[in-house]
C-alpha cells in the first residue's frame, strides 16, 4: 500500500521543518509514503525552510500557492497530486502526534475503509486547555457539530473536526470538494458519508497550541460556516 500524506502550509515559520522530520521519520512498516507538502501563499520564511528541507525528504513533493486561498484549497490542491491508495491530512504545526498515524491505518480492514482520529470522546479537560474560555468553546463547538453530523448523516461521530482523516484515494478522487478554508471538514465528512462509507474512530491525543502561538481557527466564524456546510451537503453535491 502506497499513502499520501497531506501537509497544508500557511506562515508555519517555527514548526514547519520539524513536522517534516518527523513524518519523514515515521515508521509505515510495509508502507510506501509520499509526502506532499502544499504551501498556501506563506508570507515569513516557510517556503524557504520548506525548500531547505525536502532536500532531505525521499518521495516529497512540494506545490507553492502564489497566494494564500484557504486550508481546504491546499488540502484540495495535495489531493490531486496525490498518488496513494489512501490519504491522510497532517496539520503544519505540532498539535497532532504522528506516531498515531500507523494506529489509524492498523485499523484499515478493506480498501473503502476510513479512520478518524478522535480527541474528543472524552469530557472537557477542565483542568488543561479547555480552562481557558476559548478552547471551551471550540470544544463545545466541535462536539455540538459532531453531534448534528451524527443526526443529519446517522453515523455517529465525536470529532468531525479532526485533522486526522485518513481515506481511500478513490473514493475522493472524483470528489467535487468545494471549500477553500474549513469548511473542508464538514465538506468531506459529509460526501463520504453520503458515499455510503462508515468512518471509524480511534482515540488519539493531542497538544493544542494557543491563539498567540498561531492557531488560526474562529470558533464563532468557522464553526457557523461548519454548521451550514453540514446542512447545505445534505442536501445537495
Amino acid at each position: 500500500m502506497k499513502l499520501s500524506i497531506i501537509i497544508p502550509v500557511f506562515n508555519e515559520e517555527k514548526t514547519i521543518e520539524e513536522i517534516l522530520k518527523r513524518v519523514h521519520r515515521v515508521k509505515l512498516r510495509g508502507i510506501e509514503k509520499e509526502i506532499i507538502i502544499v504551501d498556501d501563499g506563506s508570507t515569513d520564511n516557510t517556503v524557504s525552510k520548506i525548500q531547505k528541507s525536502i532536500k532531505n525528504l525521499s518521495g516529497a513533493k512540494f506545490i507553492k500557492h502564489e497566494a494564500n486561498l484557504g486550508k481546504g484549497a491546499a488540502v484540495r490542491t495535495g489531493i490531486n497530486a496525490a498518488t496513494g491508495d489512501y490519504i491522510i491530512i497532517q496539520d503544519a504545526d505540532l498539535e497532532y502526534d504522528v506516531d498515531d498515524i500507523p494506529r489509524l491505518i492498523s485499523q484499515i480492514k478493506n480498501k473503502k475503509d476510513v479512520v478518524y482520529g478522535t480527541r474528543l470522546d472524552r469530557m472537557p479537560h477542565f483542568n488543561e486547555e479547555e480552562r481557558r474560555l476559548r478552547f471551551l468553546m471550540h470544544y463545545l463547538g466541535n462536539r455540538f457539530l459532531s453531534l448534528l453530523t451524527s443526526i443529519l448523516y446517522g453515523q455517529w461521530i465525536t470529532d468531525m473536526e479532526t485533522c486526522y482523516k485518513l481515506f481511500p484515494r478513490s473514493e475522493v478522487r472524483n470528489m467535487k470538494l468545494k471549500s477553500k478554508r474549513f469548511d473542508f471538514e464538514p465538506e468531506i465528512t459529509s460526501k463520504l458519508l453520503k458515499k455510503g462509507l462508515r468512518i471509524r474512530e480511534i482515540p488519539i491525543k493531542t497538544k493544542p497550541r494557543g491563539y498567540e502561538e498561531g492557531k488560526k481557527l474562529n470558533t464563532i466564524r468557522d464553526g457557523t460556516i461548519a454548521l451550514w456546510t453540514l446542512i447545505k451537503y445534505r442536501f445537495v453535491d
